[in-house]
């Protein structure tokens, strides 16, 4: 399985996310690296993560998490490191 944000293989620790914020109605969940989860909510909050389209497709074009999907591509499924929170 791959991860619905990086599409790296998962590694040992899978999360589960919700495209649309399960605040905001959203039900469906998509697999992601522990790492990939953080970057989206530290760069969004569930109000624009609501605005944007369920598939993900707005959400990699966005500079910071196009920037981090650059930088994550070639490390391991396991990589980890801290996450900068938004400013």
């Amino acid at each position: 399985m791959a991860c619905w944000l990086c599409g790296r293989p998962l590694g040992r620790r899978v999360e589960w996310h919700h495209p649309v914020p399960k605040s905001r109605g959203g039900r469906s969940t998509v697999a992601l690296h522990p790492i990939c989860h953080r970057a989206i909510h530290a760069t969004f909050s569930n109000a624009e993560l609501a605005r944007m389209d369920a598939d993900g497709v707005a959400l990699r074009g966005h500079p910071a998490i196009a920037g981090f999907l650059a930088w994550i591509a070639d490390k391991p499924a396991d990589f980890h490191a801290p996450t900068r929170t938004r400013t």
